[in-house]
């Protein structure tokens, strides 16, 4: 029931601001034709869906003095409330929260009092700008037809949207200047970086834009090739400052440690471009203090916090996007807390399916549905916890090494897993194993240089079908468990591979035409079969217990925010879908900047039916 609650929230929500404003009676009524079609989708009991989020637990705004001293919570750290910045006056702040399920646009005066929601619905808000007179506010969304991360205005008394940039590239981070006669964003829409080696993960490379608040007038600022982001401008509208990288750092995974960035700043005018840092350390996320000093971020260090161009230091801490009110006696800015490994409720576009996130990786449902083996985190032990997520404890300790992908045996008397250096660059020997759901039972499948991982059972519990890369292997193989005989099922780049419950497919996942996209074959070999073929990433497939449908993760859509600017990503592959099983009907289920993937379907709702809508 979560997400009908969540969706019945809004629109009672509309009803209270529906008066005097048309937009929000035609949202009214969007709204009552989605509960329409999304309710009755479901046959029987609602399918449970679990996946892996890479996002805080919690993330609470704060303030303190213009210096970082004296901080205290604006606001209660109970959920996910981020990306605040003032107003030009200082009266007001706006700020994403997801206390109503999706990412949308609050305001509130600047004491934390006053809470207001300016936008709802199931799309993806954030990143929002206050117009200097407040009317307007500037933000980036998901919202129109493309889905695609764009700037777009909304007129606040009249409830008025208008899509400022109109491109699919994304766009984020707007910025008004002070005289509100333009506004600064990022944008990825003239570069195409490509793909990190050995070419999984995809680059982002942006460029600053300014644009007139009616759409003309659009320039680019600074070069293509590199990357420029979160422009923010100086208080007399001259300059505008933002942090400076390659590519490369972008990518918001390994790279990031020893990542460096610089805070630059532009003159609007000539182009004349200063550096304000130098040295190591990623640096991001400037804005403006008083005068001509900058406060940022120094990111992904020992003593992260805050920083200035002055030379001081303000507090250390998992700190990320400050922003100071105009006088620069006061920076509010949001915190992030990891929470414990569980199962909590997630916010989904389909009201007809629940969603629930772990901060595990890779889960998988035993065959009754009441338990889930997962790993606790990238080279962190195997655990078994209660499909609530209670009575968690550890199945296999990993002695430093990297467990993937447990997968439970059709009869859940076993459990088939990967364990060795899958994210070693290059690639270094994995193997399968297999223990049984006691902890007893530990033995190995196989053995060699190369790396063999990513493992799924056939229906009958006879086989396993996996994929190898590195020493001369690429591809899928099959292995049957009672005497080991190894067959070659492709030799393509392929991986994720997946056993249809109804045993006459396996899907899996591709690089063999220069994108990762969904396939299926038959066990045998044959009629191999391209069911996606969007661009960048679609991976991680998923069969539903009765076969008709498979789940997967896709960066279709594109980046939603600047990739450097946070641990958790945003990674450009994070938005859950579902396809059935030729590929027809995709529908998209999740809508935000967190990477969300590996998605399990919990086998005690085998019986349900989707019905087409």
């Amino acid at each position: 029931m979560y997400h009908l609650l969540l969706v019945l929230r809004e629109v009672e929500g509309m009803q209270m601001k529906s008066r005097g404003r048309p937009g929000i009676a035609i949202a009214l009524a969007g709204a009552a034709i989605f509960l329409a079609a999304m309710s009755p989708g479901i046959a029987g009991e609602r399918p449970h869906i679990l996946f892996t989020r890479l996002a805080p637990e919690r993330s609470g705004l704060f303030i303190a003095d213009g210096d970082g001293t004296n901080e205290r919570p604006l606001l209660g750290v109970t959920g996910l409330d981020y990306n605040a910045s003032y107003s030009y006056d200082g009266q007001w702040i706006v700020f994403t929260s997801e206390r109503a399920g999706s990412a949308d646009i609050y305001r509130m005066h600047a004491d934390g009092s006053g809470i207001e929601q300016l936008t709802s619905g199931p799309s993806y808000d954030d990143q929002a700008s206050l117009s200097p007179d407040s009317k307007t506010v500037a933000f980036v969304s998901t919202r129109d037809d493309g889905g695609t991360a764009n700037i777009w205005l909304l007129e606040i008394a009249r409830h008025e949207y208008t899509n400022l940039t109109k491109n699919t590239g994304g766009n984020f981070r707007p910025s008004w200047s002070p005289d509100g006669n333009w506004i600064a964003f990022s944008s990825g829409r003239d570069t195409h970086p490509g793909r990190a080696e050995p070419s999984w993960e995809l680059l982002q490379s942006t460029a600053i834009y300014i644009v007139h608040p009616d759409g003309t007038g659009l320039k680019r600022l600074t070069e293509l090739g590199g990357y420029a982001g979160s422009p923010q401008w100086s208080r007399d509208g001259r300059h505008i400052v933002y942090h400076q990288a390659v590519p490369k750092d972008v990518y918001p995974g390994r790279f990031r440690e020893t990542a460096t960035s610089q805070i630059v700043s532009i003159d609007v005018e000539t182009g004349a471009m200063q550096a304000q840092t130098s040295g190591p350390g990623l640096k991001v996320s400037p804005h403006y203090t008083s005068g001509e000093e900058i406060g940022y971020v120094l990111a992904r260090q020992e003593k992260q916090g805050l920083r200035f161009t002055s030379g001081r230091s303000g507090p250390v801490g998992e700190i990320r996007h400050p922003s100071w009110s105009p006088d620069g006696k006061t920076v509010v800015y949001q915190k992030n807390f990891r929470g414990e490994l569980g199962v909590k409720a997630a916010f989904g576009i389909d009201a007809g399916i629940d969603l629930l996130s772990t901060k595990g990786d890779m889960p998988d449902y035993s065959p009754n549905g009441d338990q889930v083996v997962l790993t606790a985190a990238v080279s962190k032990p195997m655990v078994i916890m209660n499909a609530d997520g209670t009575n968690l404890h550890t199945l296999l300790d990993n002695n430093g090494k990297v467990i993937t992908f447990p997968m439970w045996s059709p009869d859940g008397k076993s459990i088939v897993f990967g364990i060795g250096g899958f994210f070693d660059r290059p690639v270094a020997p994995g193997q399968l194993g297999i223990i049984r759901p006691d902890g007893s039972g530990l033995r190995m499948l196989t053995e060699g240089k190369f790396s063999s991982g990513f493992a799924s059972w056939a229906p009958d519990g006879k086989r396993i079908v996996y994929r190898v890369m590195g020493d001369g292997h690429q591809g899928l193989r099959t292995m049957s468990i009672e005497d080991g005989k190894i067959t070659t099922l492709t030799s393509d780049y392929d991986t994720f591979p997946m056993w249809s419950p109804r045993g006459d497919l396996i899907t899996f996942c591709s690089f063999r035409d220069g994108d990762f996209e969904i396939y299926t074959i038959r066990p045998d070999g044959t009629d191999v079969k391209k069911l996606t073929n969007s661009h960048g990433n679609d991976a991680h497939p998923a069969w539903s217990p009765d076969g008709n449908w498979i789940l997967f993760s896709s960066s279709r859509k594109g980046f939603k925010d600047e990739a450097l600017v946070d641990e958790w990503g945003p990674q450009p592959y994070g938005d859950l879908y579902m396809m059935r099983a030729d590929g027809s009907d995709v529908r998209q289920l999740t809508d935000n900047q967190f990477e969300e993937a590996t998605p399990a379907w919990r086998p005690e709702h085998a019986d349900n039916i989707i019905s087409a809508r």
